[in-house]
């Protein structure tokens, strides 16, 4: 595959005459990206994934032409892909996944002409996909999903109609149940990760507006509080550089810190931003050491963050990277 530019610095003009570069001590940011085993099937976006141990299976999509169905397992410990049960559902793009108890979920999207609601479990222990109840929401694409302890969730999104409803899946029993919806804006296009049991949710758009309010839910007591807004919106200093606000991101969480990534506002991006849930800062991070890109798939397993596929206009990705958040960025490994 094509290998990209790794690392750029950015030089800024210092008089009328000349431009230098910042001493890298002064623009490094924290963070190494390591490239990985590319995805082994063909090059998409808008596919769904989920993690069941140490593995993620990445499903569904887009390859600029049609809609998929297959879906991949990637192994961390050997970093090797291995070709599962396709999904049985239609083939789509926009659906959610997540896994509960060990086994993983995958529904709603698009296929083309409408909108789904329709819901799939994934065994691995059997390789095989059963349907389930039915997403109790409208027919949607572009929703975010997480999951935490025994349910699995899933809101907002695009039904004709931007959305900010929730609903949780029980499996234990094959249900649904509608909760609070989202207090702040409708949107689609967002991004979610959980911290310590509770689900923050964030980005999207509605109606043209790139959102930047920011929420978390916690299950144990069914509400959600807002968190400072992800740009540049306050008088303090703290938010100055912010430029978190966007649609088609990635989002996963490490070692207590949240992780929004890709996707962009008007241009595509590859930047990466931590947030700190014990004090509700966001801090900038090493890039994304690939091309930017929209519409690609994140998680993490274990200490690592990954960002797997995406596209950049009508150039559709295969690769996969991994994301050390707390060791220093090299070049080229």
């Amino acid at each position: 595959m094509v290998n990209f530019v790794k690392h750029l610095m950015l030089c800024v003009a210092v008089t009328t005459a000349f431009t230098a570069c910042e001493d890298e001590d002064e623009t490094e940011l924290l963070g190494n990206w390591v490239e990985l085993s590319d995805f082994e099937g063909v090059p998409r976006s808008d596919a769904a994934v989920f993690t069941i141990g140490n593995k993620a299976y990445i499903g569904t999509g887009y390859d600029g032409d049609d809609r998929l169905t297959d879906v991949w397992a990637y192994n961390t410990e050997n970093n090797n892909w291995e070709q599962v049960a396709d999904f049985p559902g239609a083939a789509r793009n926009g659906a959610v996944g997540f896994s509960v108890d060990g086994k993983g979920y995958l529904g709603t999207g698009y296929d083309g002409e409408n909108s789904l609601n329709d819901f799939w479990e994934y065994n691995p222990e059997t390789n095989a996909w059963s349907r389930k109840a039915d997403f109790a929401g409208s027919a949607r694409f572009g929703a975010v999903a997480f999951s935490i302890n025994e349910g699995g969730y899933v809101g907002t999104g695009y039904d004709g109609n931007m959305l900010k409803d929730f609903y949780k899946y029980t499996p234990s029993t094959d249900s649904w149940e509608k909760i609070l919806s989202i207090p702040g804006s409708k949107r689609m296009d967002a991004v979610a990760f959980v911290i310590d049991n509770k689900a923050y949710v964030g980005t999207g758009i509605d109606n043209g507006t790139y959102e930047n309010d920011f929420w978390v839910y916690d299950p144990a007591t069914l509400s959600w509080e807002e968190k400072r807004e992800i740009s540049n919106i306050s008088d303090e200093s703290y938010d100055d550089d912010y430029a978190i606000t966007r649609i088609e991101a990635v989002a996963f969480s490490v070692g207590g810190y949240g992780y929004v990534a890709t996707g962009g506002a008007g241009t595509v991006g590859n930047d990466v931003w931590q947030y700190d849930p014990d004090n509700d800062l966001w801090e900038e991070k090493t890039s994304l050491e690939a091309a930017s890109r929209m519409e690609a798939v994140g998680f993490a397993i274990g200490n690592r963050g990954y960002i797997a596929t995406g596209r950049s206009t009508s150039y559709y990705f295969d690769d996969l990277w991994a994301f050390d958040p707390f060791d220093e960025q090299e070049d080229y490994d």
